[in-house]
Protein backbone atom coordinates (compact mmCIF):
# COMPACT_ATOMS: atom_id res chain seq x y z
CA UNK A 1 0.00 0.00 0.00
CA UNK A 2 1.39 3.39 -0.98
CA UNK A 3 0.47 6.37 1.13
CA UNK A 4 0.28 9.68 -0.72
CA UNK A 5 3.16 10.98 -2.78
CA UNK A 6 5.89 10.69 -0.15
CA UNK A 7 7.49 7.74 -1.94
CA UNK A 8 8.02 9.84 -5.07
CA UNK A 9 10.34 12.21 -3.19
CA UNK A 10 13.85 12.56 -4.60
CA UNK A 11 15.55 12.26 -1.22
CA UNK A 12 19.05 12.64 -2.62
CA UNK A 13 18.27 15.86 -4.51
CA UNK A 14 16.28 17.41 -1.65
CA UNK A 15 18.82 16.60 1.03
CA UNK A 16 21.80 17.74 -1.06
CA UNK A 17 19.92 20.98 -1.76
CA UNK A 18 19.40 21.39 1.99
CA UNK A 19 23.11 20.91 2.62
CA UNK A 20 24.27 23.19 -0.20
CA UNK A 21 21.70 25.99 -0.15
CA UNK A 22 21.37 26.21 3.64
CA UNK A 23 24.41 24.87 5.48
CA UNK A 24 26.97 25.96 2.87
CA UNK A 25 25.39 29.36 2.20
CA UNK A 26 27.22 32.18 3.99
CA UNK A 27 24.88 34.93 2.73
CA UNK A 28 22.09 35.11 5.31
CA UNK A 29 19.53 36.59 2.86
CA UNK A 30 20.18 33.93 0.20
CA UNK A 31 20.01 31.23 2.88
CA UNK A 32 16.70 32.54 4.21
CA UNK A 33 15.26 32.49 0.69
CA UNK A 34 16.33 28.85 0.31
CA UNK A 35 14.85 27.97 3.72
CA UNK A 36 11.55 29.59 2.75
CA UNK A 37 11.49 27.54 -0.47
CA UNK A 38 12.41 24.10 0.85
CA UNK A 39 11.33 24.08 4.52
CA UNK A 40 7.80 23.96 5.92
CA UNK A 41 6.72 27.12 7.76
CA UNK A 42 6.84 25.31 11.11
CA UNK A 43 10.06 23.38 10.41
CA UNK A 44 12.21 22.49 13.42
CA UNK A 45 15.99 22.06 13.54
CA UNK A 46 17.25 19.74 16.28
CA UNK A 47 21.00 20.30 16.66
CA UNK A 48 21.59 18.31 19.83
CA UNK A 49 19.73 16.63 22.66
CA UNK A 50 19.01 19.98 24.28
CA UNK A 51 18.99 22.44 21.40
CA UNK A 52 16.24 23.07 18.88
CA UNK A 53 14.78 26.01 16.98
CA UNK A 54 11.57 26.35 15.00
CA UNK A 55 10.60 28.52 12.05
CA UNK A 56 12.42 30.00 9.08
CA UNK A 57 14.02 32.96 10.87
CA UNK A 58 15.18 30.91 13.87
CA UNK A 59 16.68 28.21 11.64
CA UNK A 60 18.45 30.86 9.57
CA UNK A 61 19.86 32.44 12.75
CA UNK A 62 21.03 29.04 14.07
CA UNK A 63 22.83 28.26 10.81
CA UNK A 64 24.30 31.77 10.78
CA UNK A 65 25.69 31.21 14.29
CA UNK A 66 27.13 27.84 13.27
CA UNK A 67 28.78 29.17 10.10
CA UNK A 68 30.20 32.21 11.89
CA UNK A 69 31.96 29.83 14.31
CA UNK A 70 33.65 27.93 11.47
CA UNK A 71 36.56 29.02 9.27
CA UNK A 72 35.35 30.70 6.04
CA UNK A 73 36.57 27.84 3.82
CA UNK A 74 34.71 25.13 5.74
CA UNK A 75 32.05 23.40 3.66
CA UNK A 76 29.68 20.51 4.18
CA UNK A 77 30.03 17.73 1.62
CA UNK A 78 27.76 14.69 1.21
CA UNK A 79 29.25 11.26 1.82
CA UNK A 80 27.41 9.09 -0.69
CA UNK A 81 23.79 9.46 -1.72
CA UNK A 82 20.90 10.25 0.57
CA UNK A 83 18.37 7.50 1.07
CA UNK A 84 14.87 7.55 2.41
CA UNK A 85 11.38 6.14 2.51
CA UNK A 86 8.01 6.98 4.06
CA UNK A 87 8.88 10.67 4.21
CA UNK A 88 12.12 10.25 6.17
CA UNK A 89 15.60 10.51 4.65
CA UNK A 90 19.19 10.46 5.83
CA UNK A 91 22.36 11.95 4.43
CA UNK A 92 25.86 11.39 5.79
CA UNK A 93 28.22 14.36 5.43
CA UNK A 94 31.68 15.63 6.27
CA UNK A 95 32.90 19.13 6.92
CA UNK A 96 36.25 20.81 6.65
CA UNK A 97 38.39 22.99 4.45
CA UNK A 98 38.50 21.77 0.84
CA UNK A 99 42.28 21.22 0.95
CA UNK A 100 42.53 20.28 4.61
CA UNK A 101 41.59 17.42 6.88
CA UNK A 102 38.00 16.55 7.66
CA UNK A 103 36.96 18.52 10.75
CA UNK A 104 33.76 16.67 11.59
CA UNK A 105 31.45 14.04 10.16
CA UNK A 106 27.81 13.44 10.84
CA UNK A 107 24.40 12.72 9.47
CA UNK A 108 21.18 14.61 8.93
CA UNK A 109 17.89 12.77 9.35
CA UNK A 110 15.05 14.72 7.79
CA UNK A 111 11.29 14.28 7.93
CA UNK A 112 9.42 15.62 4.92
CA UNK A 113 5.77 16.69 4.86
CA UNK A 114 4.16 17.53 1.52
CA UNK A 115 7.56 17.55 -0.17
CA UNK A 116 9.06 20.13 2.21
CA UNK A 117 11.46 19.72 5.12
CA UNK A 118 9.54 19.58 8.39
CA UNK A 119 12.11 18.30 10.91
CA UNK A 120 15.91 18.13 10.73
CA UNK A 121 17.86 16.05 13.23
CA UNK A 122 21.63 16.67 13.13
CA UNK A 123 23.85 13.88 14.46
CA UNK A 124 27.57 14.53 14.93
CA UNK A 125 29.92 11.56 14.94
CA UNK A 126 32.20 11.28 17.97
CA UNK A 127 35.81 12.33 17.31
CA UNK A 128 38.11 9.55 16.13
CA UNK A 129 40.28 8.14 18.90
Amino acid sequence: MTIGHQESLDYDRLMREHLTRVFNERDSNARLKAIEEIYADDATLYESADSSVQGHLAINQAVDALLSSLPPAFTFTPIGPAVGHHGVGRLRWKSGSPDGPVGVTGMDVIHFVNGRIHSIYVFLDPPAA
